[in-house]
């Protein structure tokens, strides 16, 4: 393979870099307007490109935020984005050795996980990610009443225009990381939500949830073109967040029950009880269920320490790591926690699948079954899920 320099670029390049990511998903180069708003998302000294020529042609980036894994810990995370290689420059490795260099600067850094969005999913798990949280895409016909009486709720307000990014900032600090998977949000993140509300989302409202204890969760919406506007507006979440059950049956009555809509239509957990909630649960249809966040871990007897485990007999499992080889060996897991060892394997897996274990969102039998982890014990594929176990994941923060 050729050996491809890769740098950190200077933030007089961040423009042409951005440039090489809109150009790989198909759309125009940045207006001056656009690029203004995009400034900030670069984070100075996490923005790497690779040169043919002495011409940028990929480039990868990240900024720094913190993953909450079972048990509840927050570890150090990498949220990497834009990561693209112009057209005439893919499948020459320039993607491999811009994914190495980041990361090796990750660890260097001290951040135990890497995280992203994957565009086009064959190519992540080439570098150790694996897919760790799952969503469902639902559409959810609106009508009053469609949310059962019976359910806790509280009152619903909406969110002035002008006071939609501090309000709603300050309702994701208050709630916190309630669940695995999920991630707190930078500055650039929420930089990244105003350019969208600005430039893309016209129309974009929010609206918050009062819980017993103060604000508790929220709603970011906006109307998409529908082609039956007779029958009423069909109403897209961009931002859902809801901390107790309450607000999740607080905030989806109060989008059913809006005035001249259709329909809603929302990426939400796969383990949300939506059709429990409402009056008739063919209401709801779930169009597709997808991949979330993909997990990577960078520093694997870090990222194993750091998350609890079930009750069960210790499984010792072999990790293979090729892109950082100082992760390999084999662990001894168990409730009592991890460390290494030289006892026999009873499990063989490599990072990636690892990653996708890691949260609790597949259990080590399931990949065993499609042969994508190696048993040596078959006795100790049980204790595995019993230890890897833990409340479904979901992230729910798009970046």
């Amino acid at each position: 393979m050729t050996d491809h320099a890769v740098r950190v670029l200077d933030t007089s390049e961040h423009r042409a870099a951005i440039d090489i990511m809109r150009e790989a998903l198909h759309f125009p180069p940045q207006s001056d307007d656009e690029w203004t708003h995009a400034i900030p998302t670069y984070t100075d000294g996490r923005v790497f490109g690779v040169h043919v020529a002495d011409e940028l042609v990929g480039t990868a980036a990240s900024w720094p935020t913190r993953l909450a894994v079972p048990g509840g810990a927050e570890l150090p995370t990498a949220a990497v984005i834009r990561v693209a290689v112009r057209a005439d420059h893919t499948r020459r490795g320039l993607l491999g050795a811009l994914m190495r260099r980041q990361l090796a600067d990750v660890r260097e850094r001290g951040e135990v996980l890497a995280a992203l969005n994957a565009s086009e999913p064959l190519i992540y798990g080439r570098f150790g990610y694996g897919p760790a949280t799952t969503s469902r895409v639902v559409r959810v016909r609106a009508r009053r009443g469609a949310v059962r009486a019976e359910a806790p709720a509280g009152r619903v307000s909406i969110v002035p225009a002008s006071d939609v990014e501090a309000r709603l900032r300050a309702v994701y600090e208050r709630i916190g990381l309630f669940r695995s998977g999920m991630l707190t949000r930078p500055d650039a993140w929420w930089t990244v939500v105003r350019t969208r509300r600005a430039l893309v989302w016209k129309g974009a409202r929010a609206a918050v949830h009062h819980g017993p204890d103060g604000e508790d969760g929220f709603v970011l919406w906006r109307p998409v073109p529908s082609e039956n506007l007779g029958q009423g507006a069909v109403l897209q979440i961009e931002d859902m967040q809801a901390a107790t059950p309450a607000a999740v049956a607080g905030l989806w009555s109060f989008l059913l029950g809006i005035d001249l809509v259709a329909e809603v239509r929302a990426d939400r957990p796969v383990d949300e009880p939506l059709e429990w909630l409402l009056t008739d649960p063919r209401l709801a249809t779930t169009e597709n269920v997808e991949d979330g966040l993909w997990v990577r871990l960078v520093d694997v007897p870090a990222a194993l320490a750091a998350r609890s485990w079930g009750e069960a007999e210790p499984v010792v499992v072999e990790v293979a790591d090729r892109t950082l080889p100082d992760n390999a060996g084999r662990y001894r897991i168990g409730p009592d926690g991890v460390r290494r060892t030289d006892a026999p394997a009873d499990l063989e897996l490599d990072v990636a699948e690892l990653a996708a274990t890691y949260l609790g969102e597949v259990a080590p039998s399931v990949l065993a079954g499609v042969g994508r982890i190696r048993v040596r014990d078959a006795a100790a594929l049980a204790r595995a899920d019993r230890l890897f176990a833990a409340g479904r994941p979901y992230c729910g923060t798009f970046f």
